[in-house]
C-alpha cells in the first residue's frame, strides 16, 4: 500500500518585492516521492503541457560515479515550483530582518499519486536528481530552493534560469508562446512569432506538423528558419499591419490567415519541392524559406489578407516556375554568378542573395 505522509521541511521565507521564495533542505532520495518532471508534450487537444526536456542519461550516468565518489558534493540549489497544496508555517521573525521569515514548509506527500498529480514540479536540476536517485547511496541532502506558481509561470522560470545554459532552442521556442512574466529582450522579440510557428505547425495548412519541435520530431523544416521568416514578417514586413507596437501582441488570427494565403498556393505550386526534406529541397531549406518569406513581403506588405488579390499574388508566383532551382539545375543570378541547386546555404549571404533574386523576379 502506498504512503501517504506530510513532509515538514526546516526553511527560510525569502520576500522579493511581491513574490516569496523557500529555501530549505532535503533529502534527494524522497524528492522524487512529491516532485515532478514537467516533461514538454501536446495532450490530445495539441495544448502545451510541461516543459522539460528527455533526460540526458550520459549527464545523469557522469553525476552519478561524481556522488558515489568520495568527498562529493552538490553545492548548486535544486529549483521547485509548487502548487497551493504546499504551506508554508512562519516562525518568530529575525530582529531587524522583515525578508527573511524562517519557518517550516509542510509538503503533502502521496506515493500514490502519478506524475502529474505531485504537489511539486522541478524547474532546475532535473539531471542531478535523477542522478541521485539512482546513485547507490543511502541519503545525500540537497539544497532547494522552491516557489509557489502556475505552469505559466514555471516556464518564465525555466527559460530565465537556463538562459546563460546550452538549453535546446528547439524547445525555447515551444515554450515561449506560453510563457507568462519577464523574458530576456531577444526572448520576448521572438515570443509572437513562436507562437505563430506553433499555430502553423498544430493547425491545418502546409506548415502542419512539417515543423520540427520537442513535441513534433517528425517535422523536417527546422524551426528557427520559419521563425526568423515570421519575426521579420513581423517586424518588418507583411505581418506589421497586424502587431500592435505597444505591448508586442498581435492579431494572430489575421496573421496565420495572411500566411496561409500565401503558403499554400506555394505548396501546391511546387508540390514536388515542398513534399521533400531540407537535404532534397531548397524550398525546405532554411534559405528557401526565408527568401519565399520575403515575397510574401514585397508582394503583400500593407495590405490586409482580405483586400490582396490573392489571384494576382497566384499569377505572379507562378512566373518563377522558370527561374527556381529548388531541387535540380542551378541558380542563374543577375550579376552572372551561377550555382547548383544545392549550393545555396542557411547563411546570411546566401539568403540575401536569393531573397534580392526572387523579389526581382516579383517585382518585374
Amino acid at each position: 500500500m502506498a504512503d501517504r505522509y506530510t513532509l515538514r521541511l526546516p526553511a527560510l521565507r525569502v520576500s522579493q518585492g511581491d513574490k516569496q521564495i523557500y529555501c530549505f533542505a532535503v533529502d534527494g532520495k524522497k524528492l522524487h516521492d512529491f516532485t515532478a518532471v514537467s516533461r514538454i508534450r501536446r495532450d490530445d487537444e495539441k495544448q502545451l503541457q510541461g516543459y522539460q526536456r528527455p533526460e540526458a542519461l550520459s549527464h545523469i550516468r557522469a553525476i552519478r560515479r561524481y556522488l558515489e565518489s568520495e568527498g562529493a558534493m552538490l553545492p548548486n540549489a535544486l529549483v521547485l515550483a509548487f502548487d497551493e497544496r504546499v504551506e508554508f508555517v512562519p516562525g518568530s521573525p529575525s530582529k531587524g530582518i522583515d525578508y527573511a521569515v524562517p519557518g517550516e514548509l509542510i509538503i503533502p506527500v502521496d506515493e500514490s499519486l502519478d506524475e502529474h498529480e505531485k504537489p511539486a514540479w522541478l524547474v532546475d536540476g532535473q539531471q542531478r536528481s535523477a542522478a541521485i536517485r539512482d546513485a547507490d547511496l543511502a541519503e545525500f541532502p540537497v539544497a532547494a530552493v522552491g516557489f509557489i506558481a502556475s505552469q505559466q509561470e514555471q516556464r518564465s522560470q525555466f527559460i530565465l534560469v537556463n538562459s546563460t545554459k546550452p538549453l535546446p532552442k528547439g524547445l525555447v521556442y515551444e515554450l515561449l508562446p506560453d510563457t507568462t512574466g519577464q523574458l530576456p529582450r531577444s526572448y520576448a522579440r521572438r515570443q509572437l512569432a513562436a507562437k505563430i510557428m506553433v499555430l502553423l505547425n498544430m493547425g491545418d495548412g502546409p506548415f502542419c506538423g512539417r515543423i520540427s519541435s520537442p513535441t513534433s520530431p517528425t517535422g523536417n523544416i527546422k524551426d528557427n528558419s520559419v521563425l526568423r521568416m515570421l519575426e521579420h514578417s513581423i517586424y518588418e514586413g507583411a505581418l506589421y499591419q497586424y502587431r500592435n507596437a505597444e505591448d508586442g501582441t498581435g492579431d494572430e488570427e489575421a496573421m496565420l490567415a495572411h500566411i496561409l494565403a500565401f503558403w499554400t498556393p506555394v505548396a501546391s505550386m511546387f508540390e514536388d519541392a515542398w513534399g521533400k526534406s531540407p537535404k532534397e529541397s531548397r524550398l525546405t531549406h532554411g534559405v528557401g524559406i526565408q527568401a519565399m518569406g520575403f515575397v510574401m513581403d514585397r508582394l503583400t506588405a500593407d495590405i490586409p489578407f482580405d483586400k490582396v488579390d490573392w489571384d494576382k499574388v497566384r499569377i505572379t508566383l507562378r512566373g518563377l516556375e522558370d527561374h527556381v532551382a529548388w531541387t535540380s539545375g542551378k541558380w542563374k543570378f543577375s550579376d552572372g554568378q551561377e550555382r547548383s541547386w544545392n549550393g545555396l546555404q542557411n547563411t546570411a549571404n546566401d539568403v540575401r542573395l536569393l531573397s534580392t533574386h526572387l523579389q526581382a523576379l516579383v517585382s518585374k
